[in-house]
């Protein structure tokens, strides 16, 4: 089957194309997810949500860029607006237990163990803290290393999905890296 008829048996909504769409992309989507919410069961459910929304949104694809880089963009997305409402959850919970009217906490951690094809590391402690100083990097920082770092892609590729020139990814990359340096290095020198 052909990447046209392929879009146009999507558009039609036929079954066969969905399947289809499933088998080729479920990995990537998945994997893409992991790296930006590394959390399997929080990944998994963002996962399905981009495939809904791929489902709901397949009419308005253009064509302008290559299907997978489309779906990589909402996985992205999906992933980033997961991380915001979570982050407005914690202020608001914050601000909850300054005015005496807290719910409780969830004292466990967030992250689950996983084999994530970018990041091989050998203890999940070493991953937490890995994620964590990831997630404490400013936004578009944070997309752009994830996307080549930790996923792997080309700078041509995070350049259609973020649609950055490739000097500002790398430019990106470079004070990423050397933030990325400076939180591990405070969090060691405070573990000693």
């Amino acid at each position: 089957m052909s990447e046209a008829q392929f879009l146009a048996d999507l558009k039609a909504q036929k079954r066969e194309a969905y399947e289809k769409l499933l088998d080729e992309y479920q990995k990537l989507v998945f994997n893409a997810c992991l790296s930006f919410v590394p959390n399997v069961e929080d990944a998994e459910d963002l996962a399905q949500e981009v495939f809904v929304e791929v489902f709901n949104s397949i009419a308005k694809f253009k064509g302008n860029s290559k299907l997978s880089t489309w779906i990589y963009r909402i996985a992205v997305n999906k992933s980033l607006e997961y991380i915001r409402k979570k982050n407005a959850k914690k202020r608001f919970g914050f601000m909850q237990s300054l005015t005496g009217n807290a719910l409780p906490i969830d004292k466990t951690s967030y992250f689950t163990e996983f084999n994530h094809p970018g990041v091989q590391l050998e203890r999940k402690e070493e991953q937490e803290i890995l994620f964590k100083a990831i997630d404490q990097l400013p936004e578009a920082q944070k997309i752009v290393f994830t996307l080549h770092k930790i996923d792997g892609l080309s700078y041509k590729e995070v350049n259609a999905i973020t649609h950055k020139s490739i000097a500002s990814i790398e430019s990106l990359l470079f004070r990423a890296r050397k933030n990325l340096k400076q939180i591990l290095t405070a969090y060691y020198k405070k573990e000693k």
